[in-house]
């Protein structure tokens, strides 16, 4: 297990993780950190806590926010195939009326 040192808000954590994950990791705690300067910008400044308690609402709410628009999303996605699909669709029903042709011909003989 690796383990990285991340800074956020002028304070640095140990933090373990998957090796191979180091970067993916990194790239997290800079992104909690652009967003507790944010808010500082903004006027939050409080205690350490409370930044990192807000930062987590603020992360919250754009993945309820992308989650929310994913799930509007896809039942366009599934009402309405794609052209690939519904070419295969009919190919199918090609084959399937010539196969009834064909097995009506053979009771026939």
């Amino acid at each position: 297990m690796a383990q990285v040192t991340i800074r956020i808000n002028g304070f640095t954590y140990l933090v373990g993780c998957e090796d191979g994950q180091e970067p993916h990791l990194e790239k997290m705690a800079a992104e909690i950190d652009q967003r507790i300067t944010s808010i500082k910008a903004i006027g939050g400044q409080s205690g350490e806590s409370r930044l990192l308690m807000l930062a987590a609402l603020l992360l919250a709410d754009e993945l309820h926010d992308t989650r929310k628009a994913s799930a509007e999303a896809a039942p366009a996605t599934i009402e309405k195939p794609s052209k690939a699909a519904s070419e295969k669709h009919a190919k199918l029903r090609r084959l399937a009326a010539r196969a009834e042709e064909i097995a009506a011909d053979l009771s026939d003989a």
